[in-house]
Order: structure tokens, then C-alpha cells, then sequence
């Protein structure tokens, strides 16, 4: 998808009048899966943080997010990445839209670590592994902040290699320099605030303040992610308008690669399909268990006889009745044989006494 060996060598002197597009990067359809799936992310986060505020457990839906979280920090280092590795061919527009979805990938992913915290406290080794990717995805995204803001300092030329910032002089100022400058180092520092606070969060063991820092966090980084769709929308040629002059509109076409983005978001629906026809076979199981367990037995016929439906507590209860019967029975063949032997006796003493000696 990307094409690392059309700029082998590094041109920093003529700088083009304009550029090629890149729909792999920049594409309608990728930006729209990115934003699709962190939207459906922090929608389930947002479920998941609600219902189990209200004693409510989300199975299913903790199920997929946890797909979902895995997908979106791995997405966050991959972009940037790929970005740092390709920077002598990409302009300072496609890599500045590379570093707004990674920094929603990063918002989302600290979503679904607000309601999933409980899953990753459990299991010391998934909580380290995930703190380890994280402080990946903050290495790659203060690396690529610094990039952008020497391009911001130095007023690079939006056509020229993004590589370049470290080979041309400063030519001149623009007006708005320290506003630029201002709102990246702004992201830059947050996204180090957003890493401290994940892995404070992750060890924390007070729970009265729990819900209030879920609810708080999932509005705070929902508005942040908001924030950097609407920065992706209106700069690129997709959705708004390019800070860089393009040379075609081929990020506005639907081509091959574009809906095989979309067509990979059907994956998630599928697993949810699996997972619930799992959990309903469960129960169903369970349902039928119980009621053989619990009900009365069947009427028995001539191919299925009663003694193979009856359980083993039923055919139980019968062994004991048929004990205490035959217990029974026999105290009443003794009391009977003693009374007999009683009778007998007080006839043989009257004759006695009768006959005489």
C-alpha cells in the first residue's frame, strides 16, 4: 500500500508544484473505517461503563471490545510506524492525517480501557503487555509531533518530503507560527498525560472513585477523538479541502482498496454472531439440564421404559422407601409373633391352674 521506493533518493532543493495522492493513507474509504471503528469502540465502551455502573454485567459486548481494544492500539504504533519509515516520500499532509488517526486510535484505546480495567487487572501479564504497547505508541507519536512542529518552525513547503525538515533552513515566519506550535506541543504533552494516567489507572486499587473517573474519562477523551475526526475531515481531500495542492482526486475514488476497508468491518459482526450463538447454546444447555434434573418423569412406553428416564435421585428415594417398607414389615411380624407367644402363654398358665397340680 505504501509506496517506499518511488523517492529512493532525497530531492530537498525543487520543490514541486504538486503532489500525487494517497489513498491508502488518505483514501475516503480507509478514513472512514478508522472513524467507523472508533466510533462503534467507544459506543460499546460507553455501554459497557454505564450497565456495570448499574450492577449490570455485558458479556457479549466485553467480548468484542476486548477484540476491539487489541485492534486499536496495534493500529496507533502501525500508523506511526509506517509513517516514520516512509517519511522521505510523504508531504506533511498525508503525515500530518496519519498522526491524527493514530491519536484517535490512542483516545479510543484508553476508551476501552476504562471499561475493561478490571479484565487487564486480573491477568498481571496482559496489564504489562499493554502498558508496553502504550509506551510504544508514545515513543512513535511524541517522534512524530516532533516532525510536524519543525515543519510548523521552519515553514516547510507543503510539497517537499516531510524528511526534509532536518535538511532546509528556516525561510521565514508565518503569522500564526505560535498558535501552530502551541497546539501541537499541546497533543504532544497530552498524549504523555493519557499514557501516566492508563497505567495509573491499570494499578489503582481504590474503588469508590471508580465509576467518576470512567464517566469523566470517557467524555474527555470522546470530545479529543471528536476533535481529531473533524481535523482529518476538513484537511483532506476526501471529506474538505488539502492544505497541499494534489495532482488528481484519486482519495475520492471508490476503488478497489477503499471498499475492501469497508468490507473488513464486517469481521467485528461476524464474531458477534459466533459469540452469541455460543453464549445461547450455553444457556440452552443449561436449560435442558435443569429441567431433567428438576421435573417429573415421563409417562413410560413400551420402547423407552420409565426406569430410563428416572434419575439417579428418584431411583434413590424408591431404594430407601422399599428399605423402610421391609423394615416395617418386619417389626410387624415380630410384635405379631410376640403377642401370639403372650397369648399362649396366659392360656397355659389357666389350664394349669385349672387342672390343678
Amino acid at each position: 500500500m505504501f509506496r517506499g521506493e518511488e523517492m529512493v533518493h532525497l530531492n530537498c532543493t525543487n520543490a514541486p508544484a504538486a503532489v500525487s495522492s494517497d489513498s491508502s493513507i488518505a483514501g475516503i474509504g480507509v478514513l472512514l473505517s478508522f472513524i467507523l471503528t472508533a466510533g462503534v469502540s467507544v459506543f460499546m465502551s460507553g455501554i459497557i461503563i454505564l450497565k456495570e455502573n448499574r450492577k449490570k454485567r455485558v458479556k457479549v459486548i466485553r467480548k468484542m471490545l476486548l477484540s476491539f481494544s487489541d485492534q486499536q492500539i496495534i493500529t496507533g504504533i502501525g500508523l506511526q510506524g509506517l509513517g516514520l519509515t516512509e517519511m522521505k516520500r510523504l508531504v506533511p499532509y498525508h503525515f500530518f492525517i496519519l498522526w491524527m488517526l493514530s491519536l484517535l486510535s490512542t483516545v479510543t484505546h484508553i476508551n476501552t480501557l476504562l471499561a475493561l480495567v478490571n479484565d487487564f487487572k486480573r491477568d498481571w501479564i496482559l496489564r504489562w503487555l499493554r502498558q508496553f504497547f502504550m509506551f510504544v505508541n508514545l515513543l512513535l507519536s511524541v517522534t512524530c509531533g516532533i516532525f510536524l512542529l519543525m515543519v510548523v518552525i521552519k515553514d516547510l513547503e507543503p510539497t517537499l518530503p516531510i524528511a526534509c525538515v532536518w535538511e532546509v533552513p528556516s525561510t521565514s515566519t508565518p503569522p500564526n507560527v505560535w498558535i501552530s506550535i502551541a497546539a501541537t506541543i499541546a497533543v504532544i504533552t497530552g498524549q504523555a498525560i493519557f499514557f501516566v494516567v492508563s497505567v495509573w489507572y491499570l494499578h489503582v486499587k481504590e474503588r469508590r472513585w471508580i465509576s467518576i473517573i470512567q464517566l469523566t474519562g470517557l467524555f474527555f477523551f470522546t470530545a479529543i477523538g471528536i476533535g481529531a475526526v473533524a481535523r482529518v475531515v476538513l484537511v483532506s481531500q476526501a471529506f474538505g479541502t488539502p492544505s497541499v495542492p494534489l495532482s488528481d482526486n484519486q482519495e475520492k475514488v471508490w476503488d478497489f482498496g477503499q471498499i475492501l476497508s469497508m468490507l473488513l468491518l464486517i469481521l467485528p459482526l461476524i464474531s458477534a454472531v459466533e459469540i452469541l450463538r455460543g453464549m445461547f447454546k450455553k444457556n440452552f444447555v443449561e436449560a435442558e439440564t435443569s429441567k431433567q434434573k428438576f421435573s417429573s418423569p415421563p409417562l413410560s412406553t413400551s420402547l423407552f421404559p420409565l426406569s430410563d428416564y428416572r434419575g439417579g435421585r428418584e431411583r434413590e428415594r424408591e431404594r430407601e422407601n422399599e428399605r423402610a417398607k421391609g423394615t416395617l414389615s418386619r417389626r410387624r411380624l415380630q410384635e405379631e409373633s410376640w403377642k401370639a407367644d403372650k397369648v399362649s402363654d396366659r392360656h397355659f398358665i389357666r389350664a394349669k391352674s385349672f387342672l390343678g397340680p
